[in-house]
């Protein structure tokens, strides 16, 4: 059995929200430079040039992506042959406190949804998703997620008869609400199956996946490339100026489910696409 400290795990979680926030993964920031290759809008090519820009700004001088700089979403794979020594979930929450505090990151989290949203000042809690896996390590994936786009998410209850179609229909209903407002090009996840709460995680760990990935299952990475090039017809564009390049990619995650069910939720990212990773 191996042993981890947790003030390991609480450094590690500081240094991956400010570098989630200051860097935008290289996947990402080459995909942008794709995008403005093959766009064919002017203005579309000219927005996406300067997300571009304000990207190597932020990089250079060590400032946030963006000044929502997010929800902090831990998803966390513990393998079995780990122990840590100390409280697990007060070491990554930690992390995220030290790391908004020291990385001067805006704090977005309130502690109570309704009646007071008092801001707990810190940005945590963190939104923590465990796995247990095989093995001696601990992978930890932060991923800063902004308002702008998390509003934007859609859950829908289908049947089995809605079908493929069905499901299409429910990704692009939820692109066309968004617009603009998500700061496309965006970064769509798509949860499909399990029940209401594990599809909606699906999603969000699609929307989390590194850009150039794909479904391991050739059917879905087929499905995911379709829906790409639906999305991006809907004319959208860069931060809703037109033109081609309203998704960078389309993700999907799925689980089993159940016979009479067919849940779909889609989760977006905006352009930024913001996550660090780390293996201890």
């Amino acid at each position: 059995m191996r042993k981890i400290e947790a003030h390991i795990l609480t450094e590690a979680v500081k240094n991956l929200c400010i570098e989630a926030c200051y860097k935008l993964p290289q996947d990402t920031y080459e995909a942008l430079h794709l995008l403005k290759e093959t766009e064919k809008s002017a203005s579309a090519k000219l927005i996406i040039d300067d997300l571009i820009k304000n990207a190597d700004i932020a990089y250079q001088g060590e400032f946030p992506i963006c000044q929502d700089t997010g929800m902090a979403i831990l998803f966390v794979e513990i393998g079995q042959d780990v122990h840590v020594e100390g409280n697990l979930e007060e070491a990554l929450n930690e992390g995220v406190r030290q790391g908004y505090v020291q990385g001067y990151l805006r704090k977005s989290v309130v502690a109570e949804p309704l009646f007071e949203r008092i801001n707990t000042k810190d940005n945590t809690p963190a939104f923590i998703h465990y796995s247990i896996t095989q093995g001696d390590k601990i992978k930890i994936r932060m991923a800063p997620k902004g308002a702008g786009s998390e509003n934007k998410s859609l859950l829908k209850m289908l049947v089995p008869a809605d079908g493929i179609e069905g499901v299409k229909n429910v990704v692009l209903e939820a692109v066309k609400k968004a617009g603009p407002n998500s700061c496309p090009p965006m970064v769509i996840g798509v949860g499909l199956g399990g029940t209401m709460e594990i599809c909606a995680i699906n999603a969000k760990k699609a929307c989390m996946r590194d850009i150039n990935s794909e479904n391991p299952d050739k059917r879905y990475a087929e499905l995911e490339k379709e829906l790409l090039a639906l999305v991006n017809k809907t004319g959208i564009g860069a931060q809703g100026f037109g033109g081609t390049s309203t998704a960078i990619c389309v993700h999907i995650e799925w689980s089993p489910t159940h016979i009479a069910s067919l849940p779909v939720a889609v989760n977006i990212n905006c352009h930024a696409a913001r996550h660090a990773e780390i293996i201890i």
